[in-house]
């Protein structure tokens, strides 16, 4: 049978990197075979968390991250509907749970709040932890369906045998067994009609034929139950794939509503989709060789389960720029200019070639939002302070950059052709001709024309955009100020 992979998003807000990473996982498994699926199922049974635009939010995340769905909600499918709010009307969940009650594998449940919460402060305070022991088991199907009959609110719980243990199959964890006593009867149906996550995953994976589910590593310890489900109706059950979670740091999860960045905020901060997605498909799963830098292709071909780790992956905003970086390095000019125009455009209003400037940043910045405050000279020469050109890097201070501007100043005066090219030959002999050292004669012709210490482009680069007039101009203003502070 091809592999059948489902990314089952609540649309309670914007997506999370958890979220995307598990999307993409799954993604990565299914196309892994030919003839895989990738299944988006929207689980929105939890009806007061909704947000309203999330579900466009979910269609928006994918789409700008090229995983595209083979069935779904808006694409459609051989399985739908693809909205649990959609499959509740059909009755199947409520068919099913009826199904398993038949089976001895839940009941109804007719206690109120007060009742659990009674039960659960005498367990604690015997230090057990809480087990719901529910005298609704002891009645029968026709009490219960006739205490329903007569307009009884009701839910229903899953039964869990009293003695013996439960066993699964992780490709992440291995072979779990736990003890049946340990596991809670979990409520199926919430009083609403609707299904809960716990039981209507486990219907729709089934009915959707899914092969492998991929989700976070907070579902293990539910898993047992899912199994009891699984078996009490005679299914066969998915492969179970558990991610660990991304963490924040070595304690903390990584959480938007802990202020963390979703994908939307990284994408915001000029992040690219393809440099997220590349990054955090490593959070957790390590490739078989040293390589970092994959497209969403060359994902599918080396990813592989059993090189998922059991612990958390610490998220590394540090990691991510770096990545973010390369991938805009390795982009096409054409293809880079058109990307940064907006925000090269935000920030140079001057008449410049502004494809140049491109160039020029291309090579230096790591994120898009980065750009703007890196043009600003273009526009306004900045006032600064000539201190800066003592630099003991540079071998520099303000009488040795004093020589090097009124020598440089000479040469380009001189200069018919403005090219880029030109000006890094002639510009190029003058650190011997003055018997100084490249940075010498460089940095100061830099400092002066930006007036900024650190710029995207060298001396040469940056005079050849601004033109002959304005390096000119910006040298002489630059010239004084330093001998002005000589005098």
């Amino acid at each position: 049978m091809a592999i059948r992979t489902r990314f089952a998003p609540s649309p309670t807000g914007y997506m999370h990197i958890g979220n995307l990473r598990t999307a993409l996982w799954a993604y990565l498994i299914a196309k892994k075979d030919p003839e895989g699926k990738f299944i988006l199922r929207i689980e929105d049974t939890d009806q007061n968390r909704l947000v309203e635009g999330a579900t466009d939010i979910i269609y928006q995340t994918l789409a700008q991250c090229d995983l595209k769905h083979d069935e779904g909600p808006d694409v459609g499918g051989p399985y739908g509907p693809y909205v649990q709010s959609e499959r509740v009307k059909s009755g199947i969940y409520m068919k099913y749970a009826r199904e398993l009650i038949r089976m001895g594998g839940a009941h109804y449940c007719f206690c109120d709040e007060d009742m659990i919460n009674a039960q659960r402060e005498v367990q604690e305070a015997r230090g057990e932890s809480f087990k719901y022991d529910d005298p609704c088991k002891k009645l029968t199907i026709e009490e219960a369906e006739a205490r329903i009959a007569n307009g009884e609110k009701f839910v229903i719980r899953q039964t869990i045998p009293e003695t013996g243990t439960t066993s699964f199959d992780d490709e992440v964890f291995g072979h779990i067994t736990v003890d049946n006593e340990t596991l809670d009867e979990q409520i199926l149906i919430k009083s609403d009609g609707f299904p809960t996550y716990n039981f209507a995953n486990v219907i729709d994976d089934h009915f959707m034929d899914i092969t492998d589910v991929v989700r976070g590593m907070e579902y293990l310890s539910s898993t047992p139950k899912y199994t009891l489900m699984y078996n009490a109706f005679g299914w066969k059950e998915p492969r179970y794939i558990h991610c660990p979670p991304v963490m924040k740091d070595e304690h903390n999860k990584l959480s938007k509503r802990n202020g963390d960045a979703s994908f939307q905020d990284l994408v915001a901060k000029g992040y690219l989709p393809q440099a997220i997605l590349n990054y955090i498909a490593m959070l957790g799963w390590s490739p078989e060789d040293n390589k970092e830098i994959f497209t969403l292709d060359e994902l599918v071909q080396a990813f592989n389960v059993k090189h998922i780790g059991q612990s958390g992956a610490i998220f590394d905003p540090m990691k991510l720029k770096s990545i973010n970086g390369i991938w805009l390095r390795n982009m096409d000019l054409d293809s880079y200019y058109e990307l940064v125009k907006p925000y090269i455009d935000q920030a140079v209003k001057g008449d410049f070639d502004k494809k140049a400037i491109a160039k020029v940043v291309q090579q230096r910045a790591d994120t898009l939002v980065e750009i703007p405050e890196m043009l600003d000279f273009f526009d306004t020469f900045p006032a600064y302070d000539s201190s800066l050109y003592v630099n003991k890097k540079m071998k520099t201070d303000e009488a040795i950059a004093l020589e090097s501007l009124k020598a440089g100043r000479d040469v380009l005066a001189g200069c018919d052709d403005w090219s880029e090219e030109h000006l890094h030959s002639v510009l190029m002999e003058l650190p011997a001709k003055l018997g100084r050292k490249n940075g010498q004669v460089l940095f100061p012709l830099r400092l002066a024309i930006t007036g900024k210490q650190f710029t995207p482009g060298g001396a040469i680069e940056i005079a050849a955009i601004l033109g002959k007039d304005e390096t000119l101009r910006r040298l002489d203003l630059s010239i004084a100020q330093l001998e002005n502070k000589a005098a």
